[in-house]
């Protein structure tokens, strides 16, 4: 199991994010070692309620509405995804990272290169200021939290 805090990044989580971050890592490596003996290894990031997420204060109206979301989403709504991805039914999916969250289940992107800059002459840091990351800059993802991806209710 994994976390959209790892996935997507959360305030306040700096070491859960990296602790989850690496387990997609791992899942990864496990699933590119193992596939010759027929191992696979997935990720989910399950929405659900936990006492983790109870520690959230009910101190306004947006907490208090997204705490009655969040008591919704259970763990047996998780359980189907998780089930099916053991069963021989998937024995060909492996390495990929889900989502459960109420009634959806989401396919999560994995890191790939977006945008490349070369030069012939090597860089210095003058360069990488100038070139690389003016280059770049528009692939820029946005310092967004879970809640800013899944900005809508679970269904």
């Amino acid at each position: 199991m994994t976390s959209t805090s790892g996935l997507i990044g959360n305030m306040g989580q700096a070491n859960y994010s990296a602790a989850k971050l690496g387990v997609v890592g791992l899942s990864k490596s496990i699933a590119i070692d193992m596939k010759r003996f027929n191992v696979r290894s997935n990720c989910v990031a399950p929405f659900a309620f936990t006492r983790m997420v109870g520690t959230i204060p009910a101190n306004d109206e947006v907490n208090r509405k997204r705490l009655e979301v969040a008591r919704r989403m259970t763990p047996d709504k998780v359980a189907p995804l998780a089930c099916a991805l053991v069963s021989d039914g998937a024995a060909d999916v492996t390495g990929q990272i889900f989502g459960s969250r109420m009634n959806e289940i989401i396919f999560f992107s994995q890191n790939r290169p977006i945008r490349t800059a070369q030069t012939a002459e090597g860089w210095t840091p003058e360069t990488v200021l100038s070139h690389a990351l003016p280059a770049m800059k528009p692939h820029f993802y946005p310092l967004d939290i879970s809640s800013n991806v899944f900005s809508w209710d679970p269904f």
